[in-house]
């Protein structure tokens, strides 16, 4: 199968190519039953970036979808490979991805409809989006505070939505295996701790100390001896 995308390692597989307006997401959802762990659906695109991986986790449902964090850590990461050095790259809680504080994408998660908090479900699909460059007859001021990987530096000769695509998932290929290998240079708070580290601060977080939850996933706050949780929103997560 010619996928359009530079070779990747092995792990991923099979790939499945979308034609624009396709969705990344529901086709890896729909594939995950019979193709499982590495299946990959992109859509091949000159405006964006759009592909979703199936996994098979190994905890139970609740603590397996900081998978979001990894997967939205990795596009960030390949776009700081591949983009301009002196570009701000960061995430606003839980999984949006900002250019010099210009929204240009997401990252989501989906698992099985009905799949109990306490079990392993058998998939999970994290998947991502991103502008590379807005819509013909776009003007400035048409949307506050979005912009376009084109706009930013991320030269069409230089870096394609494939490019782009394929060091997303080597990118989470790799943040993944960091957390299922704990230690002193893995585990979960090292993944946190990637993921924290582009975290931008909102005003609703003060000056409290930010960590993740790793049972639940939820942004756990601590300041002055108090601790509060914030769950993962579900505007970034479906049962599908």
């Amino acid at each position: 199968m010619t996928t359009g995308l530079p070779d990747l390692p092995t792990a991923f597989g099979p790939i499945f190519a979308l034609r624009e307006g396709g969705d990344a997401l529901a086709r890896a959802v729909e594939l995950a039953p019979q193709h499982g762990a590495g299946t990959l659906a992109w859509v091949r695109s000159a405006a964006r970036i759009e592909a979703a991986v199936v996994l098979e986790p190994e905890l139970p449902l609740a603590a397996a979808r900081p998978a979001l964090f990894a997967a939205a850590s990795a596009l960030a990461d390949a776009l700081g490979a591949h983009g301009p050095a002196e570009i701000a790259i960061s995430i606003g809680w839980p999984a949006t991805i900002r250019v010099n504080a210009g929204r240009i994408g997401q990252a989501r998660l989906a698992w099985p409809q009905g799949a109990p908090e306490d079990a392993v479900p058998d998939w999970l699909v994290v998947g991502i989006e991103a502008r590379l460059t807005f819509p013909a007859g776009w003007e400035p001021g048409h949307g506050v505070q979005q912009t376009a990987l084109r706009e930013e530096g991320w030269l069409e000769e230089d870096v394609s939505a494939a490019d782009l695509t394929a060091a997303w998932a080597r990118h989470l290929m790799a943040g993944l295996a960091e957390w299922q290998h704990p230690g002193s240079q893995g585990g979960f708070a090292r993944m946190a701790s990637r993921y924290l580290s582009r975290l931008e601060p909102e005003p609703w977080m003060g000056e409290a100390r930010r960590g993740l939850d790793p049972a639940t996933g939820g942004l756990v706050l601590e300041q002055d001896g108090a601790r509060h949780l914030h769950p993962l929103p579900a505007a970034l997560m479906e049962a599908a």
